[in-house]
């Protein structure tokens, strides 16, 4: 049996991603692992709804040995067995992160022998996670370009705090990910806002697009109210799409109470704005997510506007894990990641 991997989850920006990381990494190397002091550095430590459905999802794809572990829970033991394909379902019970339980085990599902079906009910769109439409237009685009057959489908919009939300993800087998650099986003192929709204009134959509439109110089057709059924609601999710040659990133703000439409859009605008002005191929969040393929494809680079503590986080825990070295360089008005095999 491999030697446990030891991990603590104060260190760093000490947040889910280390245990998701390593569940993830956990699952495709076989490796066990012991990790402490889980999500040490937020408000709530311990497990969170959505953190320990990742665990089940996790244990149940791999036949997993794991210890009792309940909502709250710091410290947690995972023992893998080998990844096996076929139909999952898996309920978060909240307005816990659909999308980040799938970024968890997308990968290790790529090493099942068979396909695979996920279904997961939960939030698809809340402030703390990635909304959906960065797994299928940004993630996904960017896995499918190293030979990933991943397609996800936005069954129901689930918002904070109702949650109910459904996300479907169909997985083909990929064993082995193609290694790409990815300098340069190419030229802009497309550009539009979306405003996703529903139980409140469409003015505050209008709102918020009218202040992307001005922002950005972007005319009517490149701005879509995307209206949703009242039950869904009460929710609001405002987000930018930059289409580009090589990638495409989705930015996104969301509306809360007592928060102007206006201030909503600046977020968007602010994170997009940055993004464009920098000349990187992928915005802070993309890069976070792509660490762990690249890792798997056994190296490759990527330009990034910014380095985060949770990338840099991220890339300890996957150092752990996989005989990789990641690099991050500063090139002036962006970072460079690359990612080598040691």
């Amino acid at each position: 049996m491999k030697n446990m991997i030891e991990l603590d989850g104060a260190v760093g920006e000490g947040g889910g991603q280390i245990l998701r990381t390593a569940l993830t990494l956990s699952m495709i190397t076989g490796q066990p692992f012991r990790i402490v002091n889980i999500r040490a550095g937020r408000s709530k430590p311990g497990l969170m709804r959505q953190h320990l459905v990742a665990v089940q999802a996790a244990a149940e794809i791999c036949n997993a040995k794991v210890g009792a572990v309940a909502v709250g829970a710091q410290t947690l033991e995972f023992t893998p067995g080998p990844i096996k394909g076929g139909d999952y379902a898996f309920a978060i019970g909240s307005a816990g992160s659909c999308t980040l339980v799938l970024q968890t085990i997308f990968p290790a599902l790529l090493h099942a022998p068979t396909a695979s079906v996920v279904r997961v009910t939960g939030g698809t769109h809340n402030s703390m996670a990635p909304p959906a439409q960065f797994l299928q237009r940004a993630y996904g685009r960017l896995l499918e370009r190293m030979g990933a057959m991943v397609d996800i489908e936005l069954r129901r919009y689930g918002f904070y705090p109702a949650g109910g939300g459904e996300l479907i993800a169909h997985v083909e087998p990929c064993a082995q990910l193609k290694q790409i650099d990815l300098r340069e986003r190419g030229e802009r192929v497309d550009g539009y806002a979306e405003c996703f709204v529903a139980g409140i009134p469409g003015s505050v959509a209008k709102r918020e697009l009218e202040c992307v439109g001005l922002a950005m110089g972007w005319d009517e057709a490149q701005l879509r109210v995307r209206g949703l059924p009242n039950e869904y609601g009460p929710g609001n999710a405002l987000l930018l799409t930059l289409e580009y040659e090589h990638v495409t990133e989705v930015f996104c703000a969301f509306g809360e109470k007592a928060v102007r439409a206006e201030q909503v859009a600046k977020r968007a605008v602010d994170e997009a704005r940055r993004y464009i002005a920098s000349g990187a191929a992928v915005g802070e969040h993309l890069a976070d997510q792509f660490m762990l393929p690249m890792a798997l494809a056994g190296g490759g680079s990527f330009t990034t506007d910014c380095v985060s503590d949770h990338s840099k986080t991220n890339a300890a825990v996957i150092a752990r894990f996989l005989p990789v070295r990641i690099d991050f360089d500063d090139c002036g008005s962006f970072k460079t990641c690359t990612v080598r095999t040691v």
